[in-house]
């Protein structure tokens, strides 16, 4: 792991959008990325959108999917695709079939079932280039939450979880696919993720109660990107 500290969630998402930038220019065809949600991608959305960014950012390469949905139907204020859509993707010259919902109509376990049969279509090997993920004040990532058996999963990209607060309902990538990923960058910003964040990076390895553990420890290439509100006990 390594960690990158800024002064403010500003300075932190500009980085992170320059970053996303840069791996797209060395990059060349398809290029898979996870979305995560929460006011901290929200506002590296909107710098993406940006006229500064956008010119730049290779669009049509790009195929969108998330880290995590509650679920809810696109319309619902609780919707991470709502907001990235609003945010960001409806914005740009994305092609329609390069967005890759996680809701489906029905129940919960079927969404999951066939997210995960679209993702092996797409992406044979499980490997994304880029994914987004977050620090919830539970220690939680994606909708992985703690003594959810998602987090033990060892076969299933993609499973039906059940949050903490808010809708119970979620789905959520599972450490299989997520542990796969060529890089994977962490975004913390704000006082509440001090306690979550110091407990991934520095108690023992526990999983179960520490969810973020799982992927921060695990994976192969793990970026922070912290606000010094967040980093004020590292």
């Amino acid at each position: 792991m390594s960690v990158r500290v800024f002064d403010s969630v500003e300075a932190l998402s500009e980085a992170a959008a320059a970053l996303i930038l840069d791996r797209l220019t060395h990059s060349t065809g398809r290029f898979h990325l996870a979305l995560s949600g929460g006011s901290t991608p929200k506002k590296l959305f909107a710098i993406l959108a940006s006229p500064v960014f956008a010119e730049s950012v290779p669009w049509p390469r790009i195929h969108f999917w998330w880290g995590d949905e509650r679920f809810v139907p696109p319309t619902d204020p609780d919707s991470n695709e709502k907001m990235a859509r609003e945010t960001m993707l409806d914005q740009m010259p994305i092609p329609a079939e390069h967005i890759h919902p996680m809701y489906r109509p029905g129940t919960a376990e079927g969404a999951a079932r066939a997210y995960e049969s679209e993702l092996r279509d797409f992406m044979p090997n499980g490997e994304f280039d880029l994914v987004l993920l977050g620090l919830g004040p539970d220690a939680h990532t994606a909708s992985l939450f703690p003594g959810d058996p998602s987090i033990n999963e060892r076969e299933h990209w993609v499973l039906a979880s059940t949050g903490a607060a808010g809708v119970k309902q979620r789905l959520t990538l599972t450490p299989v696919i997520l542990n796969k990923a060529k890089e994977v960058i962490f975004l913390a910003a704000g006082p509440d993720k001090t306690v979550p964040l110091t407990h991934v990076m520095n108690e023992p390895y526990n999983p179960d109660k520490y969810p973020a553990q799982i992927v921060a420890r695990n994976a192969g290439n793990v970026l922070w990107m912290v606000d010094t509100a967040a980093a004020s006990c590292l």
